[in-house]
């Protein structure tokens, strides 16, 4: 009789498991990073932070097709620890903050891509322009947030792009074109 109840609740465990819903997450501003480096004249690789990430993720864990995501990161949030070199990144020589305040992402299309890892296919808008862009996505952990007590997602993504398919080629090539992207994202369940 216990193996009959156990067998039981297991396969109810498993079908609740293979049915859950989607669920969507805010993505939290505090504890999210999206770094920028290159190579700068082959002496450096300077880096800079886009703070202040406003967005959802959506993310099915039965189902990885069914999740999206949709990110915007505001210009003003930039910061490369170096003042001057802030404002010359916002100029019209570069991201032109002015004209483009923020740059865009929505994915078009999620596929798993192994134990705890997606791929994220999407629209990328920087300077006006868009052009798909893939992120590599490392799962870090879903689960409940232990200060929050709400359910979270963390995650980490990466990704190379080219600066000069987006308008912003000034310097190339002694500046690399290559920029290599690094995201780090914390997200939570929005309070009802």
């Amino acid at each position: 009789m216990k193996r009959i109840l156990l067998a039981a609740a297991l396969g109810l465990a498993f079908a609740g498991a293979a049915t859950a819903a989607p669920v969507t997450y805010k993505i939290d501003p505090n504890h999210t990073d999206v770094i920028a480096s290159w190579s700068h004249f082959g002496f450096s690789n300077p880096i800079a932070h886009f703070g202040k990430v406003d967005g959802t993720i959506t993310y099915d864990q039965a189902k990885p097709a069914a999740s999206s995501v949709q990110v915007t990161i505001p210009l003003d949030g930039l910061a490369s620890h170096v003042g001057d070199f802030d404002e010359h990144l916002k100029s019209a020589d570069f991201f032109d903050a002015a004209k483009y305040p923020n740059i865009t992402f929505k994915s078009t299309k999620v596929e798993a891509a192994g134990a705890n890892k997606l791929k994220v296919t999407g629209d990328l808008t920087v300077h006006g322009v868009t052009k798909p862009a893939v992120l590599d996505v490392n799962i870090n952990k879903i689960g409940e947030q232990p200060m929050a007590k709400r359910a979270a997602a963390g995650f980490d993504a990466t990704t190379t792009l080219k600066r000069s398919e987006f308008g912003i080629g000034k310097y190339v090539p002694n500046v690399s074109d290559e920029v290599k992207i690094r995201i780090t994202t914390e997200a939570i369940v929005p309070k009802k």
